[in-house]
C-alpha cells in the first residue's frame, strides 16, 4: 500500500479533530497539503470533496445524533451551499489550473489569515447576519468550490460572530456541508463526464483521497471529545500558522 496513503490518513484524521474542535479548517488544510504537493487546484478541491462526503456524512450523522442541528438554518444554508458550489465548480473548470492557482492559493491564504485574527482577538469578523442564512450558504459553497476550502471558516465565523449557539452552528454548518460536498462532487463528475472540464493526473491521487476519507471518518466521531478537551486558542494558532505558511511557500515558489 503507498505510503502516500498513511499520510493522508494522518492528515485527515488530524483536519477532521481540528475541524471538530473549531467548526472549520478541513478543507483548508487538505487543501493547502495537496497544493503544496503540486495538485492543480481543479483537482485538489474535487479530491477534498469526494473525501467530504464520506466524513461529512460520518459528521452529520453525529451531529444530528447529539442534536446539535437547527433544522430551518440546516435547510437555507444547504441550499444556499448547492447553489454556490455548483457555480463555483463550473468556474473552477472553465478555467486552466495555472492560470487559477495564484488566486486559490490567495485565498487559502487569507483563509489561514482569518484563523489567526480569531486566535488573536477570539472573536469571529461578521459577513452576514445568520438571520440571512441562504446567502451566507450560497458564498460559503462558492468559495469552498472554488479554493478546495473555505466552507467553515466563512460560514461557521460568521454564524458564530452573529450570535448563534456555538452548538449549533458547528452542528448545522457541518451538517450542510455534507450536502454541498454531494452537490459538489456531481458537479465534478458531470463536468468531466460531458467534456466540459478536461484533466490529467486525477487517478495519479487515488490514495490520497482514499486516506482522507480513512482518517476524516474515524476522526468524525470523536468531534465531540475534541470539542471540550482540545485547547482551543493554542489549535487555532497552530492551523492559521500552518495554513497560512504553506500558502506563503507556495506564493514564493510561483512567483520565483
Amino acid at each position: 500500500m503507498s505510503s502516500e496513503f498513511w499520510l493522508f490518513v494522518a492528515v485527515g484524521f488530524a483536519a477532521q479533530l481540528v475541524d471538530g474542535a473549531l467548526g472549520m479548517a478541513y478543507g483548508v488544510i487538505c487543501s493547502t497539503v495537496l497544493l503544496a504537493l503540486g495538485v492543480s487546484p481543479a483537482n485538489a478541491s474535487a479530491s477534498v470533496h469526494a473525501a467530504k462526503v464520506f466524513t461529512g456524512a460520518a459528521s452529520a450523522i453525529s451531529h444530528i445524533y447529539h442534536r446539535n442541528v437547527g433544522w430551518r438554518l440546516l435547510l437555507l444554508l444547504a441550499l444556499g451551499g448547492v447553489l454556490g458550489g455548483i457555480v463555483g465548480t463550473y468556474l473552477l473548470t472553465s478555467i486552466d489550473g495555472e492560470v487559477i492557482k495564484p488566486y486559490v492559493v490567495g485565498w487559502l491564504g487569507l483563509m489561514g489569515l482569518v484563523i489567526l485574527y480569531r486566535a488573536w482577538r477570539q472573536a469571529r469578523p461578521k459577513l452576514f447576519s445568520w438571520r440571512l442564512p441562504f446567502p451566507l450558504g450560497l458564498t460559503g459553497g462558492f468559495f469552498d468550490a472554488v479554493g478546495g476550502g473555505g466552507w467553515g471558516p466563512v460560514v461557521t465565523s460568521t454564524l458564530l460572530g452573529s450570535g448563534a449557539d456555538p452548538r449549533q452552528a458547528i452542528g448545522t454548518t457541518n451538517t450542510a456541508e455534507f450536502f454541498m460536498s454531494v452537490a459538489v462532487s456531481a458537479a465534478f463528475i458531470t463536468a468531466l463526464l460531458t467534456g466540459h472540464w478536461e484533466t490529467t493526473g486525477l487517478t495519479d491521487h487515488l490514495w490520497s483521497v482514499v486516506g482522507l476519507i480513512a482518517g476524516g471518518v474515524v476522526a468524525a466521531p470523536v468531534a465531540g471529545w475534541a470539542t471540550k478537551v482540545l485547547p482551543h486558542r493554542a489549535l487555532t494558532w497552530l492551523v492559521g500558522v500552518l495554513v497560512t505558511g504553506l500558502a506563503a511557500w507556495q506564493a514564493w515558489m510561483l512567483f520565483v
